[in-house]
């Protein structure tokens, strides 16, 4: 009987090592969770940025007003008969 109680023990020790420490532990489960939560959070990210550049393409596809803008504030651009003036900050 002491023998088997001894057999139960190790067995319970065995399943116990397994649970908290072996291969897809409690461990293991907490640290995939963690990861699972950050890359939710990267792609809430991501696809909010995603929708942005969305909305910008499809207003470069279909209207000018955004290239115009573009071409006015990245290359200087002014349209014809139009009076560019430049403000220089003082020192």
């Amino acid at each position: 009987m002491k023998k088997l109680i001894g057999v139960f023990f190790v067995f319970l020790i065995v399943l116990q090592y397994q649970l908290w420490l072996g291969d897809n532990s409690v461990h293991e489960l907490g640290v995939i969770e963690t990861d699972v939560i950050a890359q939710e959070r990267l792609n809430e990210e991501l696809a909010s940025r995603n929708q942005v550049l969305e909305v910008e393409v499809l207003d470069l596809k279909n209207g000018l007003e955004a290239v115009e803008e573009r071409a006015r504030s990245e290359l200087g651009m002014i349209e014809k008969d139009e009076t560019f003036y430049m403000i220089v900050p003082g020192r």
